[in-house]
């Protein structure tokens, strides 16, 4: 850092260095207006004021799963000695303990804890840690896969636990100074500063809703479920990823947007489910050639590439080939951006949209819903003489759809869990396999799948779709 600062000056960079101290002007102007300091004093100021405020409410977060697993002896996995232990594998079951690290934030003074889901995942304790070195146990109290968070609660609180008050992270600004405050590599809590380096990030491949914080601040591992917050204090993001080739921060750090864990950490307080608007369209970003071909000035928006037999999409009367501006006044950058909007507007209301059609913008507007679970998913496992037995199966929905990341608008028999050692699993089904037919008979519900396999035959001839690629089988009675 000093042969930086070094190099700044010696370049007359006086204004450059200006301009990265300039967040630590008192934060009751900042809040009014960012400006330059006015004299050599201002450099003296200190984040410690605002580090003493957010500390108490970052926790770190430790995760043990216990697992239980056979003797060591070589000959376990022999499966000439299976066929006579049935793959129990030698001697009395020992317990093994896996543990994961990370961080939390207090966002609640009732102990509520929002953190990574990736670091409690599959835990059987958990057990967060003050910045005072107190212990307490948690419980999850909400998981969501969709954006690698949950929320945690401490169990049987005796006291008000210092929160964060949640910030706006749709404010933010590249350039704004911000402090990721965690428990790199289990060292202890350390906070880092740097500044917003970008902002709407989606190319990073971390959870479904891709929409990240971009910020220089170092990030390490064991940062993850930390908290980013702004000059004034308050929680701006949840540190969740670096992009690093060495394993360290190379000052490309990712989080999550507050606004989006805001209606995470919401739905965990009112009900333990988080509902996010359906759209009901396939949506494809607009690229350059694109932009060319429908007379747009530069590729941005999101065009509809289909619309669902029902939902908003169609209610609303959007078409195929309407390029989608903005939600709300919000310019919209891509698919993973309208998403964004969406999903943090949450579910009641409308959206209103801006959309490009045949070279004339026109307002339209859809209903922020819930995908509806119809029909009911009747989850059903399989037994008998069949090759789906050790299967449970369940009515595809769109609410279901949504949760195992399927089509917009696919239909049919879907594959929920399969059983260790069924004929299921030697079928070689999988989680999210579609079962479309059955000795040519079409199966669109349960129901007909039971049916089906309810006869009495030599053959079974079954058809199923996986990745958008019928697979075609015959087996055995």
């Amino acid at each position: 850092m000093t042969v930086l600062l070094r190099k700044c000056l010696s370049n007359a960079g006086v204004t450059a260095i200006f301009l990265i101290f300039a967040a630590l002007i008192p934060r009751e102007s900042l809040a009014q207006e960012r400006v330059l300091p006015q004299a050599q004093s201002e450099f003296q100021l200190s984040f410690a004021p605002l580090v003493r405020e957010v500390i108490p409410a970052v926790v770190n977060v430790y995760a043990t799963q216990r697992l239980q697993q056979q003797s060591n002896s070589p000959f376990m996995n022999d499966p000439f000695f299976q066929r006579f232990f049935g793959g129990r594998g030698f001697g009395v079951p020992q317990s093994r303990v896996q543990s994961a690290l990370g961080s939390g934030v207090i966002v609640s003074p009732a102990g509520i804890v929002v953190t990574n889901n990736h670091v409690i995942a599959d835990a059987t304790d958990i057990k967060i840690v003050l910045s005072d070195k107190r212990e307490f146990e948690a419980e999850v109290i909400l998981k969501d896969e969709l954006t690698d968070l949950a929320v945690l609660r401490v169990v049987e609180p005796t006291e008000a636990f210092p929160a964060l008050e949640l910030g706006d992270s749709d404010a933010l600004e590249v350039g704004d100074l911000v402090l990721a405050v965690g428990n790199p590599f289990g060292v202890g809590q350390t906070v880092t500063s740097g500044i917003v380096s970008a902002l709407a990030r989606t190319r990073v491949g971390i959870s479904d809703y891709q929409f990240f914080i971009q910020t220089d601040a170092a990030i390490n591992p064991g940062n993850s479920g930390g908290a980013l917050v702004d000059m004034s204090g308050k929680l701006v993001g949840i540190n969740t990823a670096i992009y690093s080739r060495s394993g360290g921060s190379n000052g490309i750090g990712f989080a999550i947007p507050v606004n989006m864990a805001r209606v995470v950490i919401e739905s965990a307080q009112t009900g333990g489910i988080v509902l996010r608007p359906w759209f009901g369209a396939e949506m494809q970003a607009v690229t350059a050639e694109i932009a060319e071909s429908i007379g747009m000035q530069r590729p941005t928006g999101v065009m509809i590439a289909a619309v669902g037999s029902r939902g908003p999409a169609r209610s609303g009367g959007l078409e195929v080939g309407d390029v989608i501006l903005s939600v709300d006044g919000v310019d919209i950058g891509g698919p993973q951006a309208l998403n964004y909007r969406l999903a943090t507007r949450g579910i009641g209301g409308a959206a209103s949209l801006m959309v490009l059609r045949r070279g004339q913008e026109i307002p339209v507007t859809i209903g922020l819903e819930a995908p509806p679970e119809d029909p009911p998913r009747n989850e059903t496992m399989v037994d008998g003489r069949n090759p789906f037995s050790g299967a449970t199966v369940a009515n595809l929905s769109p609410a279901l759809a949504v949760e195992l990341r399927r089509g917009f608008d696919e239909t049919g028999v879907v594959v929920m869990q399969i059983e260790a050692q069924s004929r299921a699993n030697q079928l070689r089904l999988r989680r999210g396999d579609i079962i479309r037919e059955v000795n040519g008979k079409d199966i669109q519900r349960v129901d007909d799948l039971v049916q089906a396999l309810g006869a009495q035959v030599r053959d079974w001839a079954l058809a199923v779709e996986r990745d958008g690629r019928v697979i075609r089988v015959v087996v055995g009675s």
